[in-house]
């Protein structure tokens, strides 16, 4: 039931996102859309040595996008784009395929495990991660991943 999705944890880190606006000066800025439901996150990014330094995100979306954007925006600063891509690829594999959730500084995505059973709220649901290992790539110089984080049959990236 879709019901179960919305607990007091998620719905407390929804109300309470972190890192709020927009930067000044970023590195790099990326919106991203839900075409679905019309959900958008904008990230900004500043990176130094390789991690995030700054953050801020302005997020437009339902319970479920903003919960997944709360864990981010509490706990991006200092994450390589590394950690980011692993993240979000497990994220996805989480949500997709009933993986595991991810684990590490952004093990409280585990909470939205549920989100799996309803694809159309996936897309809402991986807006801030797709947006933000995008913008640390752009910041670092990277070309934006072409495969969108999923990997070959194979396993490869």
């Amino acid at each position: 039931m879709i019901d179960d999705l919305y607990s007091a944890k998620l719905l407390k880190l929804a109300a309470n996102l972190p890192r709020v606006g927009r930067l000044s000066a970023p590195d790099a800025s990326v919106e991203k859309v839900a075409k679905l439901c019309g959900s958008r996150v904008v990230v900004d990014v500043v990176v130094a040595d390789g991690r995030v330094a700054d953050f801020a995100q302005d997020v437009k979306a339902c319970a479920l996008g903003q919960a997944a954007a709360s864990v981010l925006g509490a706990h991006v600063i200092g994450a390589s784009l590394d950690e980011l891509e692993v993240t979000r690829n497990q994220f996805r594999a989480m949500l997709k395929a009933g993986g595991p959730a991810p684990d590490g500084r952004f093990s409280d995505l585990a909470m939205l495990a549920p989100v799996k059973d309803y694809p159309a709220r996936h897309a809402s649901t991986l807006l801030a991660f797709e947006a933000v290992t995008e913008a640390v790539r752009t910041a670092i110089g990277l070309a934006p991943d072409t495969t969108g984080g999923r990997t070959s049959p194979a396993g490869a990236a």
